[in-house]
């Protein structure tokens, strides 16, 4: 089977009715980004930095996998499948994905704030006083802005070695994420699907998808059979 790695980012979800912050004015869900996603923020209130992710949380568990998700996963029959995905919720787990790389962190986890290895699954909320096994406070299990990311060496590895390579519903601002397009082989056949394509340098064997996600992701499962 060949490998086929997908990059995503928030469009694909976007359907699913999570929003982002880059879609409505610079805010995210009526927060700066500044306030609520940097390790500034979480120092200067992490009261607030809770309380957001806290919302977060109950928002995903309210949404439901969209046909992008399921589409992405159906390719499987076909294909050796990698989703990297630069969202912090499990729609496309739960959309049936057997193969996801959070590249930001989950939703659904959190950590020790001095050590990022002690992870937990969770489900509710966190609480200031809530402590890990080390005494530390808890804190979302989210790579923020300002902060490295851990997985981006792994992801290169996997886009290096692809034999198809897919961007599903990001806009390639957000970097280390948005360098991922500049390691794919030069012959690997390559696509990006958003509603709105953002500006890439001109490069060979790329099929822009203008669509939205849902649109795109059943377009795309169309040109992919020449590719089998």
């Amino acid at each position: 089977m060949k490998k086929l790695v997908v990059l995503t980012g928030a469009g694909i979800s976007a359907e699913s009715g999570l929003r982002t912050f880059r879609d409505s004015d610079g805010l995210w869900e009526g927060y700066k980004v500044t306030d609520v996603a940097t390790p500034r923020a979480w120092k200067k209130d992490p009261q607030m930095v809770l309380r957001f992710y806290n919302e977060r949380r109950k928002n995903v568990l309210d949404a439901q996998p969209n046909a992008a998700h399921t589409g992405l996963a159906q390719l499987e029959k076909d294909f050796d499948v990698t989703i990297i995905t630069q969202n912090i919720d499990d729609l496309h787990e739960r959309g049936g994905s057997s193969n996801v790389l959070h590249l930001h962190g989950e939703i659904f986890k959190m950590c020790s704030e001095k050590n990022k290895s002690l992870i937990y699954d969770i489900r509710g909320d966190i609480e200031l006083g809530d402590k890990a096994e080390d005494g530390a406070q808890l804190r979302p299990f989210i790579v923020w802005f300002e902060e490295p990311v851990p997985m981006i060496e792994k992801a290169m590895r996997l886009v290096m070695n692809a034999d198809i390579f897919v961007v599903v519903g990001t806009s390639l601002v957000v970097y280390p994420a948005a360098g991922l397009l500049n390691y794919v082989e030069v012959t690997v056949p390559k696509f990006i699907v958003d509603k709105k394509i953002p500006y890439t340098s001109p490069m060979p064997f790329l099929q822009l998808i203008e669509k939205p996600a849902t649109e795109g992701v059943a377009e795309l499962q169309t040109l992919l059979q020449e590719y089998k």
